[in-house]
């Protein structure tokens, strides 16, 4: 054998570090802060001039400001309309900043407000109006006074809004100011909402303009009811507090009222909602008359949605849609009156899946719209012309949600989308165009524009996601597993990057678990897992029954029981893992948040054989804490299932908490409320249980703000390295 000289050696060493040199591993830094890692999108996307246009906001880098774009579809042209610079308030001053856009109903206005509530996506703060043709900005109101969702009228002449929860109108052309409503108080609150109705409803805006600019109907909630609790700020020397209406499960909440008050007059007129007062509005809309308000009331018990038709005149009742349920009815935005018929589209779940229904307007209905073991997402659109509904569905199988079209009569229907992943679509009633944002596990979000019949027209973004090709990527597998009593579970799994068949790894599950939701979906990627694949772990996630995609007698299985069919299916997940010649079964690990820290939580101290440690954030630990909306929806009022509450706990299980046990909660979270955490770690010192805990001075439910993200991923990186 030849033998090698010195020099020799040293080259081919070289080479082989070449080949083998070993990619990038993502650090903390890069998968919480690094914007390289993170898409662009288009922000605040409006549609304008009868759906021939749609404008965004955009940096300018010419101005060195924010500015709002616009793109004209028939011609792919893209101008500025008007950026920060072009509305200084002062000759000398900075760039304007705004948070929030809106065009007038004849695309003769901008509508501006300079603050967006984080947590509610809610405009408020000062309000100014840009017009388009004179190049002039109008101030409505700058002060310290707080003031919400501003809205222009429909025929483009007034614009309402919500100051010292009372409703206000400012005319453009007088630039006069008119109080509508005289009671707003501390517990009166006109044309906005109480806490449970924002969070629970999905509503901000608590009213709602007539078609002819005359009236405005409003939500008028009385909360001297609803329990007030007091949340530490710990911001100063004897520190102060958040005083926050909140009903907690078999509470009183607020009573509502449905009132219709005349512009002009300043009359009120109030709808008879009936003898109890112990219910809810969900929705109300205006029909295309004018004169006739739909409500949407709904019972305590959340199982009786009845769709009403108010004459606003004579007050005068129908009832057009009477819905019922043996566990709970869900809350939808898919009611849509057609203009050129005396028929409306709604959806509802009364065959086992939600799907869209048209109905004449005396509740009869004209035909069932979509139909099949497969659920509606959202309607998104209506074009009378074309006689289509347009809407996202999980057709093509749970995980994924496409765009489809589909004739009022259920015929046509058609799949507008082409690769499998996730659609987010913007497209306005009667338009011939739609913008898509498409996104998957696997690959870079795209932005396109397209005709109504799925033709592309035009790419708006294409991520570049190029600083990935220096990393080592994981990928996300989408599979089903059967459990032991014979129900299919849609499951995810994320491997290292250098897998290895014969090696033993440990598992990292991911879940949130609630009622209605879905975490296996082929949507986006969580850089944060994607780190800890490439640091030896398996991250594994898994829809159990109850969660969202399936139908009705998948979901409803957890009425009144929350928290079994949780952990029995985690459980069922962590039994098909021991199965896998790969699963290291003596280090199996579960996190979640917020409804996915309750069952990481539970699970610990119901399974502790199946599962080594959790990490559990921001959990619910008695559902007597949480809000009566969500709460009762699921669990019925504890007076009528004391049973179902008492085993749902975390508290009562505490004592049996096994592993390592990691509880982290922000002082301030007015969403589960620090409450729940202190409960439970009184249970665990009552048990002389040791863990470890983490509280987040003045954070709300999502603990964010300055470090605070870097810090609660390392700690939680850490803690898992360590225990598992």
């Amino acid at each position: 054998m030849r033998k090698l000289n010195l020099l020799t050696i040293l080259f081919l060493l070289s080479l082989t570090s070449i080949s083998f040199a070993q990619k990038k591993q993502f650090s903390l830094q890069d998968v919480v802060a690094n914007p390289k890692f993170f898409g662009k999108s288009l922000r605040n996307v409006q549609w304008f001039d009868d759906g021939n246009k749609f404008s965004f906001i955009k940096f300018d880098t010419t101005s060195s400001s924010m500015a709002i774009f616009e793109h004209d579809v028939t011609s792919g042209n893209e101008k500025i309309v008007v950026t920060g610079n072009d509305l200084k308030l002062e000759e000398d001053g900075p760039a304007f900043r705004f948070r929030y856009y809106t065009w007038s109903p004849n695309n003769k206005y901008l509508l501006f407000a300079t603050y967006l509530m984080p947590r509610y996506s809610k405009p408020g703060g000062d309000f100014y109006v840009y017009n388009i043709e004179d190049k002039s900005l109008q101030v409505i109101h700058e002060g310290k006074e707080k003031q919400w969702v501003p809205e222009i009228s429909p025929d483009s002449k007034n614009i309402a809004f919500v100051r010292g929860n009372n409703i206000f109108v400012y005319n453009l052309d007088s630039e006069d100011e008119a109080q509508l409503t005289f009671d707003g108080s501390g517990t009166i609150i006109n044309g906005q909402f109480d806490w449970v109705y924002q969070e629970e409803f999905d509503v901000r805006q608590g009213y709602k303009w007539s078609p002819d600019s005359k009236d405005i109907a409003y939500w008028r909630l009385n909360q001297s009811k609803e329990p007030e609790i007091k949340i530490a700020e710990w911001d100063s020397l004897y520190f102060n507090f958040l005083d926050l209406r909140y009903p907690k499960a078999g509470a009183h909440n607020a009573i509502v009222k449905i009132g219709v008050v005349d512009i002009n007059s300043k009359k009120t007129n109030w709808l008879d909602l009936g003898k109890d007062e112990d219910i809810y509005i969900s929705r109300i809309e205006f029909t295309n008359d004018a004169n006739v308000l739909s409500v949407q009331r709904l019972n305590r018990l959340q199982n009786h949605l009845e769709l009403l038709f108010y004459d606003v005149n004579s007050g005068k009742q129908k009832t057009i849609i009477d819905e019922k349920s043996d566990a709970w009815i869900d809350i939808h935005d898919d009611l849509r009156f057609l203009k050129q018929s005396n028929q409306f589209i709604w959806s509802s779940e009364r065959d086992g899946f939600l799907h869209l229904y048209l109905f004449n307007n005396n509740g009869r209905i004209a035909n069932q719209i979509t139909k099949g073991k497969w659920e509606v997402k959202k309607l998104i659109s209506v074009n009378e012309s074309l006689g289509k509904v347009f809407f996202t569905a999980d057709k093509r199988g749970t995980i994924y949600t496409d765009f489809y079209s589909v004739n009022f009569d259920g015929s046509g229907l058609k799949r507008l989308t082409d690769k499998a992943g996730t659609y987010s679509v913007n497209m306005p009633d009667n338009s011939n165009y739609f913008v898509s944002t498409y996104r998957s596990s696997n690959s870079p979000s795209v932005v396109n524009l397209y005709k109504a019949n799925g033709v592309e027209i035009k790419n708006l973004i294409t991520n570049d996601f190029s600083a990935f090709a220096d990393y080592e990527m994981p990928v996300k597998k989408f599979l089903t597993f059967k459990t032991t009593d014979g129900v299919v579970l849609n499951a995810f799994m994320i491997k290292p990057p250098d897998f290895d068949m014969n090696k033993k790894y440990p598992v990292l599950f991911y879940n949130y678990s609630g009622p209605g939701s879905q975490i296996v979906t082929d949507s986006r990627r969580n850089l944060w897992h994607f780190m800890l694949a490439q640091k030896g772990y398996i991250i594994f996630g898994l829809d159990n029954r109850g969660t969202g995609g399936r139908g009705t007698a998948f979901k409803h299985l957890v009425y009144k029981n929350l928290g079994h069919w949780e952990v029995n299916d985690l459980v069922e997940g962590a039994k098909y893992l021991r199965n896998l010649s790969f699963i290291d079964s003596t280090r199996i690990g579960i996190w979640g948040w917020s409804y996915g820290g309750y069952t990481s939580a539970l699970t610990l101290s119901e399974a502790p054989e199946y599962f080594k440690m959790a990490v559990s954030v921001a959990p619910v630990t008695d559902w007597k804490f949480y809000d009566d909306i969500y709460t009762e929806r699921y669990m019925s009022l504890p007076k009528l299932n004391p049973d179902g509450y008492k085993s749902s706990s975390v508290l009562e299980h505490a004592g049996n908490l096994k592993g390592k046990f990691l509880l982290i909660h922000g002082t301030a979270d007015d969403n589960v409320h620090f409450q729940n955490s202190v409960e439970l770690v009184n249970a665990l010192i009552a048990n002389n249980i040791q863990f470890q805990t983490m509280y987040y001075p003045g954070r709300n439910h999502s603990i964010y703000g300055g470090n605070t993200r870097m810090h609660l991923f390392t700690l939680i990186t850490n803690f898992i390295l360590k225990n598992l």
